[in-house]
Order: C-alpha cells, then sequence, then structure tokens
C-alpha cells in the first residue's frame, strides 16, 4: 500500500495526533472563552451534530431479522455494559495501589462504560463471513442503549464533577443527544431513499466534528501548567488495553464455542467484537458533557483515544486467524450434514 493511499485509510488517527499538536502549540485558541467559544460550539452543536448524523445513519429498518435472535443480543449487552465495568472497576482496586496516574485509571473506567461503536465491530463482522444482521443490531441498539446507561454508569463508578448539577447534566444529555437522534431518525424516514442512493459520508462528518471536540478537549489541558502526564503510566496504560482486549475476547470466544451456548461460529465472531468494542464518537461527546468542568478531562480521555485505534487495529491482526477457524467450522458442519 502506498503512502497515500496508508494516510486516507488511517486519516482519523493522523488527525488525533495533529489536533493534539495544534492544541499543544496554540491551546488559547480552544480553551473556554477563547476564539472558538468552545463552551457554546461544542457543548452544543457539535455533539448535537454528531448525534444528529448518528440519527440520520443508523438503519434502523434493517434490524427486524435479527431482532428475534435475542440470547445473543442479551449476551453482548450485558457482557459490554454489566460484565465489562465491574471486571474494569476490580482491576483498578488492583492497579490503584501501584504508581500508575489517578487520572488515567479512571479514563480506563470511562472506556468499560461506553456503549459498543457504530461501525468497526460491524466491518470487522462483515470482514469475516460473521452475523452480519446481529452487529448491526447490537452495535445500533447499544448506541441508543448507552445513551442513558453509559452516563448512569459513569456517576455511579466515577462520580460527577461538582460543579454540574445531576439534574443539568441529564437535561443536558436530552438535548444534545436524545433530541438530535431523534430529529435524525425522523429525518432519515423521510429521506431514507435519497440518502440509501447518495450514501452521504456520515462516518467522515461526525469524524471531523470529533477532532473539534478532541482539539478543545486538549487545549484546556495543555492550557493549564498544573496538569503532567507520566510518560511510563501511559506506555503501562497502552498494555493494559491491549491486554483487555485480547483477554476479553478470548473469555468469549470461550464462551460463545462451547456446545451448550447455542451459538454458531458465524455469531461467536459478532459477540466477540461487538462485545469488546467500544465507541469513541459516543463516548467523547458525553465525557465532555458528564465531565464538563474537570481539569484533568483530557487525561480521563486519553485511554479511550487509545482504546479505539488498538481495537481496530487487534481486530485487523486476529481477521486472517478468525477467518481460518470461521472456514474450519464450516467445513466440519458441512460434513456432518
Amino acid at each position: 500500500m502506498g503512502l497515500i493511499a496508508r494516510v486516507r485509510k488511517e486519516w482519523f488517527i493522523i488527525g488525533i495526533v495533529l489536533v493534539i499538536t495544534c492544541a499543544k502549540l496554540a491551546p488559547s485558541v480552544g480553551v473556554k472563552g477563547g476564539p472558538l467559544r468552545p463552551e457554546f460550539t461544542i457543548t452544543y452543536i457539535a455533539v448535537s451534530v454528531i448525534f444528529f448524523n448518528s440519527g440520520l445513519s443508523l438503519k434502523t429498518e434493517e434490524l427486524a431479522s435479527a431482532l428475534m435472535h435475542v440470547k445473543l443480543h442479551f449476551f453482548v449487552q450485558t457482557f459490554t455494559l454489566v460484565f465489562f465495568p465491574i471486571a474494569i472497576w476490580l482491576l483498578l482496586k488492583i492497579l490503584a495501589l501501584t504508581a500508575i496516574n489517578g487520572w488515567l485509571l479512571r479514563g480506563l473506567q470511562t472506556v468499560a462504560c461506553m456503549p459498543p461503536p457504530v461501525s468497526s465491530a460491524v466491518i470487522l463482522t462483515k470482514a469475516v463471513g460473521g452475523n452480519e444482521a446481529a452487529a448491526i443490531f447490537n452495535s445500533a441498539f447499544g448506541s441508543f442503549l448507552g445513551i442513558v446507561v453509559t452516563p448512569l454508569l459513569l456517576l455511579v463508578f466515577l462520580g460527577s464533577s461538582s460543579s454540574v448539577p445531576f439534574t443539568s447534566i441529564f437535561s443536558q444529555l436530552f438535548m444534545t443527544v436524545v433530541v438530535p437522534l431523534i430529529v435524525g431518525q425522523v429525518c432519515r424516514r423521510f429521506l431514507r431513499e435519497c440518502l440509501d442512493r447518495r450514501k452521504p459520508p456520515f462516518g467522515t462528518v461526525s469524524s471531523v466534528v470529533l477532532l473539534m471536540i478532541i482539539y478543545t478537549t486538549f487545549c484546556d489541558t495543555f492550557s493549564n501548567p498544573n496538569i503532567e502526564l507520566d510518560h511510563l503510566s501511559l506506555l503501562i496504560v497502552v498494555f493494559i488495553i491491549f491486554s483487555i482486549q485480547l483477554s476479553f475476547m478470548a473469555l468469549i470466544f470461550f464462551l460463545s464455542t462451547r456446545k451448550s451456548s447455542g451459538f454458531t461460529a458465524a455469531d461467536s465472531v459478532a459477540i466477540m467484537f461487538c462485545a469488546t468494542h467500544k465507541s469513541l464518537t459516543l463516548g467523547i461527546p458525553m465525557l465532555k458533557i458528564v465531565f464538563e468542568g474537570y481539569e484533568h478531562l483530557s487525561l480521563i480521555s486519553v485511554p479511550l483515544l487509545i482504546y479505539h485505534p488498538a481495537q481496530i487495529l487487534l481486530g485487523s491482526i486476529l481477521l486472517p486467524s478468525i477467518r481460518t477457524w470461521m472456514s474450519g467450522r464450516q467445513k466440519v458442519m458441512r460434513t456432518t450434514i
């Protein structure tokens, strides 16, 4: 793959590095009260745009075929929104005894509270011939569920910013997340044929807006001289993130491939990706709302910024092995029939 093709494919990861660099060089541009006025443009407009875009792009009309696979959906949502956060909470009880930066550890907990992503799990499931319908359903349903469950989990495990009342958090979530999402879905009902024909770049739009949110978040960090990032802690957190993903994927593979589970090989692939992947697109805006006023918000966001490319990288590396395993299972099924 040529350099230009590689840049086009990985432009969002490169964009994250660039906006963090720009925030380091000129933090005054994106701080609260600065030229970009993030307290208005980001907190309300940018977040609303992301969730309106999500509502407009979610093909909920295609989910009926996967709706009846209740056992699979229950497994995925319970694992990602119940087992995952509790397991990480217990792990952090041990890691808190170490010298790892406490704000990065809090960031690991925020990762655990996030819903599944709308795209990456579906793309990887489709690439190996897994149950794409189930992946689409759980990604979409998890996104809707996460609007309510994720803020509650964040407040339960981490608490909210003392400067923002509980009622204010949920009223802002309703106005900037729920309302735009519903409006997007309503618009989709009238524009479905046009959207399917023209195929607007929904993912690109959300990614660009997300880069703006990341930029202003790190502007706040770099404008505060009291915040320092321990590089050793960062490296350890990267190792922990990859270890968590591999461990949870192995656990799900073990549980979902047992004969007593009742899942097919295609189901197992969808479960493995949907239950372990976490949404950056929905996560960063929610953190911005729930932890508004936290001077360490950017440090809390770092593990989620790492987890996103890590899950795509790990999934891509494992694709050939999973595809080979799928082929082997399918051959065994054909011979037994």
